[in-house]
């Protein structure tokens, strides 16, 4: 593949994870509500608070989607190896890390107010840890396209 082709492929996937965020913050959640509320009225004061949780940890994601586009057009510009690139992993790496710690403190606060079961308190914790590796993840790679982009600017200036 190509270096243009695989920012196109990008931009689809980001496309993509954008139009699934919206979908299920825009049709999903509304008509979940109402069924969840009409099977389970006794859970009615907890279904906001998660929803409204829910909704806060999508904004960094897509924090991260525009970061994404902005590498994908520097990939298709031949220019992978850029501080620009670099910075864009440094915000994503941020980003993450900034998300997970919502969830974690959100779903602990959930919890501690009787708002959450057990179970969903631990799978939310595993969901914490996936948003800690992509963040680490981020950030190693930032580390390793700003040393690339140095080398590249050194390698530009020789003849």
């Amino acid at each position: 593949m190509n270096q243009k082709s695989l920012a196109i492929w990008m931009k689809v996937v980001l496309t993509a994870m954008g139009i699934f965020g919206l979908a299920l913050f825009a049709v999903a959640v509304p008509m979940k509500a109402n069924e969840f509320i009409r099977q389970y009225s006794g859970f009615e004061p907890y279904y906001l608070p998660w929803v409204c949780l829910v909704c806060a940890t999508g904004i960094p994601c897509y924090g991260v989607i525009v970061l994404g586009w902005r590498i994908a057009s520097n990939i298709g510009r031949d220019r992978s190896f850029c501080r620009e690139n670099a910075s864009c992993l440094k915000w994503v790496s941020f980003l993450s890390a900034g998300d997970s710690a919502l969830l974690f403190i959100g779903s602990a606060a959930l919890w501690l107010c009787g708002m959450d079961h057990l179970g969903i308190l631990f799978t939310s914790f595993l969901v914490v840890f996936i948003g800690i590796a992509i963040s680490a993840a981020a950030a190693i790679m930032s580390h390793l396209v700003a040393k690339a982009a140095v080398l590249q600017e050194e390698n530009d200036l020789t003849i």
